[in-house]
């Protein structure tokens, strides 16, 4: 490991040494690089090398979180992928519900240098079947957009985006135990108001962006997600510019694709698809 990617990986990153092609994968809102691991191993497994830094901002404390902003987030990604474009001609980026809305932003950023894009459980819209309907139309608006956002939080509840049963489990006893490694283990369940206005505005800017995002994309997304519905995907399908753009939706798993039932379908899925973005060059060289 070089110390430009060892730099960028935080307290606890990890960098997975393989293949010749790399994986930069980015955990979402309020969670771990831990929440990846599942499916780093798969793609190493398939001959990728693979890295998952830590977002600024996550895996502390509430008030860590709270003091950081999107740009911060952006930003331990961009350096990410700068440190392995130095070891790594082809670096594929894949990203997790928010982190899908960082990789968006870093192919338009990087334009082809951002070899291929996984965008799982994509989150433009809070709009998944466990997402109250007043929370979304009156509730979050009020307190987003006046004073009330500095000092309210809320709190996730079962099943956490988590359809497997034995998972979801292991994710409310950590939570229930608040020992001190849950936010690593598990990511904060507490997401303070202050901290879904920077993921709004995220959303904002990088839904002006799709347009001028011309990578390779595969898009993942569950057809029971709880959070984020479908119609998430068929936007990206809609807006972005890239000539390659295939989807894949698995059912039986909710939104955290990468610590559900079907992680290793999905991992298996992401490998295959970057592989052909591999080819595709090769020929076209």
């Amino acid at each position: 490991m070089t110390a430009a990617i060892q730099q960028c990986l935080g307290s606890n990153g990890f960098f997975l040494k393989k293949g010749e092609d790399a994986v930069l994968l980015v955990h979402g809102l309020t969670g771990t690089p831990a929440e990846m691991r599942a499916i780093a191993n798969q793609l190493a497994k398939d001959g990728f090398s693979v890295m998952c830094p830590l977002l600024s901002g996550h895996c502390g404390s509430v008030g860590e979180l709270k003091r950081s902003k999107w740009q911060d987030w952006y930003g331990s990604i961009e350096q990410a992928f700068e440190a392995l474009k130095l070891e790594y001609p082809r670096v594929y980026v894949a990203g997790l519900s928010m982190g899908a809305l960082i990789a968006l932003k870093l192919a338009k950023e990087k334009g082809q240098r951002v070899n291929g894009l996984g965008l799982l459980s994509t989150t433009f819209f809070y709009d998944g079947w466990n997402i109250p309907h007043h929370r979304q139309k009156f509730l979050l608006p009020l307190v987003l957009y006046s004073p009330l956002r500095y000092f309210m939080s809320w709190h996730e509840l079962p099943p956490y985006g988590i359809k497997c049963e034995r998972t979801r489990a292991f994710v409310h006893s950590v939570l229930t135990q608040r020992d001190e490694l849950s936010a690593e283990k598990v990511g904060i369940f507490r997401t303070p108001a202050v901290t879904i206005h920077e993921s709004f505005k995220l959303i904002r800017t990088v839904k002006k962006l799709l347009p001028g995002v011309h990578s390779p994309a595969l898009i993942v997304h569950s057809t029971e997600d709880d959070m984020a519905s479908v119609k998430n995907a068929h936007y990206v399908t809609k807006h972005i510019s890239s000539s390659k753009v295939e989807t894949y939706f698995v059912d039986d798993t909710y939104h955290v694709l990468t610590l559900d039932k079907r992680k290793n379908d999905i991992a298996h899925r992401l490998g295959d698809f970057f592989n052909s973005c591999s080819v595709k060059e090769h020929v076209s060289a």
